[in-house]
């Protein structure tokens, strides 16, 4: 039954190619035309495309964490060094080139956060040692330079010009298989709330994107770049139809400022808020459900010299209907700094238009080399208003000098610590009382985006 079948097919095939004056099988390739009409194909396009895709390998030091080798009277008993055990971890990933001249390379923060070697190697074969210029967790976005000559750069074009339905292309290096292209459209748009604390705003693509693809490309039918993809969804592990990008004019915006200054500044408006349900709905007296409701106003904040208060409802920002508070961080996040919003504000019973400046949080902070010695090169501030409207408590660690003890020990930037030796702390005040007095043991606990885990500093 197979055997006939094949024969039936090469049959229909034969014919077909008489009917439309092709070449028999086995002699040619398929023609550049049909009666007349060119056949479609992103070739031409891809040509120019593919070099600027780039795979990105790294390996990072890791130390081993273990209940019983971590205590440092353990390691004493038995005579064991006091530096942690390490494990070397290897990722794959992909990047972009964004610039030629500079050799700057647009990735994922989670494909090179983190990493002491990054290696970024060419369509052409060509391997460079990658120089983090900069990463921002919050949007998942880094920069790498590379110091290579005759790079070819994507242009990078409005993503806010795309609609659901255009045509995409996704370019990575999924599974280190090596340099793949898949084609799909744009499934959606402003896709948001897909899990974590950072700033989203996904393109939603069905164009296929497995591991190995983050940080790559996604095209428009131009050959410009319009996302850097970055995640699933996905039951399996494996790609499902549902793949998101980040859009190129946040990674532009992301971009800019990790290579001027290193790192994200953020703009805020000063307010934390509750979502509004139905019973509290019916408590201030509204009609609906809809917006959110301040709790709390910084003081010489954006919303106080605006006259905003405790009690306010927020229902939109620049026209746009506000839903909930997650949707507020999104806006804060993803607006730069200095970008002036009109919110619709109601207040007892009546609404008006509300004008602000995002302007940064002054957050206070504190190098730990004053509180001790074994914290020397770990610089700590207050949470934000946003991460304390998320539920979080403790103190943020913004910096950690690369070979200081604390990286050995594995804190990293972006950390939060929430006790020391065993006691809550929720601000910096509370932190210099208990670390300030150098016990003879000191074991922060910490919470990251694996958990929450002991850190001892001895």
């Amino acid at each position: 039954m197979t055997a006939r079948r094949l024969s039936l097919a090469g049959t229909f095939a034969l014919a077909g190619a008489l009917l439309l004056g092709w070449p028999a099988p086995g002699r040619a390739a398929l023609p550049a035309s049909v009666a007349g009409q060119p056949l479609p194909s992103l070739a031409p396009m891809l040509e120019k495309v593919t070099p600027a895709v780039v795979n990105i390998s790294t390996k990072t030091r890791v130390a081993v964490r273990d209940p019983f080798f971590d205590d440092p009277m353990f390691r004493q008993f038995f005579g064991l060094p006091s530096s942690p055990r390490e494990r070397v971890e290897q990722s794959l990933g992909s990047g972009v080139i964004v610039d030629a001249a500079k050799g700057y390379v647009l990735t994922n923060n989670h494909v090179v956060g983190g990493a002491d070697d990054i290696t970024v190697t060419l369509q052409d074969g060509r391997s460079f040692k990658g120089k983090l210029i900069g990463t921002d967790p919050d949007t998942d976005v880094a920069v790498v330079q590379i110091p290579a000559q005759n790079l070819k750069a994507l242009p990078v074009a409005d993503s806010s010009r795309l609609r659901v339905g255009d045509f995409v292309v996704a370019v990575g290096d999924p599974f280190g298989l090596g340099q793949t292209v898949t084609s799909g459209i744009v499934s959606a748009l402003g896709r948001s709330g897909l899990g974590g604390s950072g700033y989203q705003n996904f393109i939603q693509t069905d164009a296929s994107i497995n591991p190995g693809n983050s940080g790559g490309a996604l095209v428009n039918l131009r050959g410009e770049l319009v996302g850097i993809n970055t995640m699933i969804f996905t039951p399996s592990g494996g790609n499902v139809g549902i793949g998101f990008a980040i859009p190129s004019n946040l990674t532009s915006q992301v971009m800019g400022q990790l290579i001027a200054h290193g790192k994200v500044v953020r703009g805020t408006f000063g307010v934390q808020t509750q979502d509004i349900t139905p019973r509290i709905a019916k408590l201030l007296g509204l009609k609906d459900d809809q917006g959110v409701v301040v709790t709390r106003v910084a003081p010489d904040s954006a919303a106080a010299k605006a006259g905003l208060a405790p009690g306010d409802v927020l229902q939109a920002v620049d026209g746009k209907p506000l839903h909930d508070s997650d949707e507020l961080h999104n806006t804060e996040g993803l607006l730069p700094v200095g970008s002036k919003v009109t919110l619709r504000v109601a207040r007892a019973g009546s609404t008006r238009q509300v004008d602000l400046t995002l302007t940064p949080e002054k957050l206070a902070t504190l190098d730990g080399d004053t509180l001790d010695a074994r914290l020397a090169g770990v610089r700590f501030s207050e949470l934000s208003m946003a991460q304390r409207g998320q539920g979080l408590a403790g103190v943020a660690v913004t910096a950690v000098r690369p070979g200081s003890r604390a990286d050995r020990m594995g804190l990293s930037e972006g950390d939060i610590v929430l006790g020391v030796n065993n006691r809550r702390i929720t601000s910096l005040r509370e932190l210099r009382g208990l670390a300030g007095v150098q016990p003879r043991q000191l074991v922060l606990v910490v919470q990251d985006e694996d958990g929450v885990h002991y850190v001892p500093m001895d």
